[in-house]
């Protein structure tokens, strides 16, 4: 059974640092893409970073381009991301998700390309 699970949200000020952690269970970091998405209130669910399953190479979207980093370990089957200079624009829920491969992998980080998804960590920017 495919699981994820994502942890490390929390309150922080503006400026700082988070990392969050998906664990996956039930296949290997070198099967499926795994994406971090994120959905702030009132905004549809948007894209921040995939990591292919084939070389672990990267996709970031523009938006937290130089401030976030996707990174895998594949011994502990955890992803990452570390988000860094940390805006009020960033509070939303960060989800974590599994998919299959696309054209690109620009192409395959979107929502409706992903077929399993965590629960979401909440992330919340504040002075």
């Amino acid at each position: 059974q495919v699981q994820l699970e994502e942890s490390g949200g929390g309150l922080v000020e503006p400026g700082g640092s988070l990392r969050l952690s998906c664990a996956v269970s039930g296949f290997g970091l070198d099967y499926y893409t795994i994406g971090w998405f994120r959905q702030a209130p009132g905004k549809e669910r948007e894209e921040i970073s995939c990591i292919s399953a084939s070389d672990g190479s990267r996709y970031v979207a523009d938006s937290v381009s130089g401030r976030f980093t996707i990174s895998r370990d594949n011994a502990k089957g955890t992803v990452y991301l570390q988000m860094n200079v940390l805006n009020l624009e960033d509070t939303a829920v960060y989800y974590c998700a599994a998919g299959g491969t696309y054209r690109t992998l620009k192409a395959m980080c979107v929502s409706s390309r992903m077929d399993f998804w965590g629960q979401g960590t909440q992330v919340t920017v504040s002075a």
